[in-house]
């Protein structure tokens, strides 16, 4: 049980050591007071470390707890506890719970691990090596020494198991080894949440796909049964009812709150979509969200924008892959292209940017100030007033998303396809109306299925001819023979957009043209300029455009949460749907 920390220490008081007489209460109240402490820095990584560990040791001892409480015997433990691990994070979870079947209730190895692995699934979140978590096995002696030898010795058996499978194979022992050797002995989070669970799943097709033809593909052919796939899922009483409320009265108007529960009910708006006047109904709807976000936007950051524009909404975290540098460099070819022709006849747009960038990732913080700056310049010229408009909205976050995200006309999912494991903004867009523009990439792929290709823009390479550029792209060639991307290059090399501060883009543009364009910026901009094309030539035509948005928000029901939910159930947790009676306060608020 949770015991009050030790706060004062009177004898390392008498001596003078004040610091030393705190020391405890500080440490301890650390763990829960920063989020998401700094890994740029040794301290912030054992923090985490720390409190990986602090909340999984938590949940597994409750979770034991309560199984004792019932009596259970221990060989049905995995028939009542199903610990589904989303990402590595809490990855700690397969050794802690050997720690205490083995230290605490005796249970023999065999046993132990048999009960830890059908009580476990994984579910990975990324396909970028380097945000697959490793610990320096240094610091896991140090902190977690008991930890490290049950590591040590599930690697052991592992080990020996794969060498068994595939005799004299040292490469694919290494690669699967729990324990990196070098650069530095680590431990490998993601390797021990494969070996310890009964089933790894990614959170879209290509995903899953990628993850057991690439990243993990040793993993998924020692272990074929259990790797899988769960579309990830968003909740439509938030991001629909709750978050939309004009619309989802329209839809109850419309067929009934049968979509509440069921999201597949949604496809009988299609048979709605010619008839004019519910198009009308969807255009006043839409155009009541933007003027709502328009006064919020006026009011929080003093910035005018016209809720007559183009809305073009890119919020999400702040990673190159994510490609928000892609977006802003558009918004400066746009720029050059208005300045170079001020009667050019374009569809009014406004960019609306959110999101916020890990505290040590300073290239992730160059790319917002770079939009901040282009914004700043595009809002100080009066040729582009009601043309061209940028905004980043400060501290995003989920009450903020819910003010963006029916306010949007287009969703901006532009990932280097192979990147994005999923994605669930995309999501909520196309729920609330929103037509997507993107790249092959994740659940966009899964949207693009259910939409259909007229519906939606897709531009740019896909994830086999990106693996396929790698080691001969060469992005200045881009840069050399379009005079588009050149000129909008040039204007942030020659500190257009940082006349006080000169020099400060020049790491972004050594990543685009000096270091490789890692996350092929450079390839696929040309294909997105053309895209962006084509889907304001579309715009422009309101009453088909609002055809394509109805459509967009009929055709989501495969994208909510019951439906991943129940998916997960049915394949990997085979719990027993029980009928859960409303509380007392819940019937009172009805």
């Amino acid at each position: 049980s949770a015991r009050a920390t030790d706060e004062f220490h009177f004898q390392d008081f008498s001596r003078g050591s004040y610091v030393e007489a705190v020391e405890d209460k500080v440490m301890a109240e650390n763990l829960s007071q920063v989020l998401y402490p700094s890994d740029a820095v040794y301290a912030g990584r054992e923090l985490r470390l720390r409190q990986e560990y602090f909340f999984v040791s938590c949940s597994i001892q409750d979770i034991v707890r309560r199984f004792k409480n019932d009596k259970n015997d221990w060989n049905s433990f995995p028939d009542h506890v199903f610990i589904q691990m989303n990402d590595t994070h809490p990855a700690m979870v397969v050794p802690e719970l050997m720690r205490i079947f083995i230290d605490k209730e005796d249970i023999e190895w065999d046993k132990a691990w048999e009960l830890t692995v059908n009580a476990c699934g994984y579910t990975n979140h990324t396909l970028l090596p380097e945000a697959l978590e490793r610990w320096p096995v240094s610091m896991f002696e140090r902190l977690l020494p008991r930890h490290l030898q049950i590591i040590y010795e599930i690697n052991s058996r592992f080990m020996r198991k794969v060498a068994t499978a595939y005799p004299g194979d040292f490469d694919r022992l290494r690669r699967m080894s729990i324990i990196q050797e070098d650069p530095e002995k680590s431990v490998r989070m993601a390797n021990i949440a494969v070996v310890g669970s009964c089933s790894t799943n990614g959170v879209a097709a290509i995903h899953s796909r990628l993850l057991k033809d690439g990243l993990m593909k040793d993993f998924s052919d020692f272990y074929p049964e259990r790797f899988n796939n769960k579309t990830n899922g968003v909740t439509p009483r938030r991001w629909l009812l709750k978050a939309n409320p004009r619309l989802s009265s329209l839809i109850q108007e419309k067929i009934g709150n049968d979509w509440i529960t069921d999201l597949d009910k949604l496809r009988d708006l299609e048979k709605f979509g010619r008839e004019k006047l519910f198009k009308e109904k969807i255009r006043e709807i839409k155009k009541e969200n933007k003027t709502a976000l328009v006064d919020y936007i006026d009011k929080t950051l003093g910035i005018s924008v016209s809720p007559d524009s183009m809305f073009q909404v890119h919020i999400k975290r702040m990673h190159e892959y994510k490609r928000q540098l892609l977006l802003c460099l558009y918004i400066i070819v746009l720029y050059n292209q208005i300045r170079s022709n001020p009667s050019l006849d374009i569809v009014p747009q406004t960019f609306i940017f959110g999101g916020k960038a890990a505290p040590g990732y300073q290239m992730a913080k160059l790319i917002i100030k770079l939009i901040h700056q282009v914004a700043g310049v595009i809002d100080y010229d009066p040729e582009l007033r009601d043309r061209l408009k940028v905004v980043f909205v400060p501290d995003y976050r989920v009450s903020v998303a819910e003010r963006i995200i029916p306010a949007a006309d287009v969703s901006v999912q532009i990932s280097t396809a192979g990147m994005e494991a999923s994605g669930t903004g995309n999501m909520k867009f196309a729920m609330n109306g929103a037509l997507t523009i993107g790249t092959l990439d994740g659940a966009n792929i899964e949207i693009k299925e259910e939409v259909g290709d007229e519906n939606i823009f897709i531009f740019g390479l896909t994830a086999e001819e990106v693996a396929a550029q790698r080691g001969e792209y060469n992005p200045y060639s881009f840069y050399e023979n379009d005079e588009e991307i050149r000129r909008a290059i040039d204007l942030i090399r020659d500190d257009f957009f940082s006349l006080n501060e000169q020099g400060i883009f020049n790491p972004i543009i050594s990543g685009l043209l000096e270091h490789g364009d890692y996350y092929m910026h450079l390839a696929d901009f040309r294909s997105f300029i053309d895209a962006q094309r084509r889907m304001q030539e579309a715009y422009k035509d309101q009453d088909s455009w609002s055809e394509k948005a109805i459509l967009n928000i009929a055709r989501t029901g495969r994208f909510s949460s019951d439906r991943t939910i129940a998916d997960y159930n049915r394949e990997i947790w085979h719990c027993t749907p029980v009928d859960v009676k409303p509380s007392q306060a819940a019937a009172k608020k009805a």
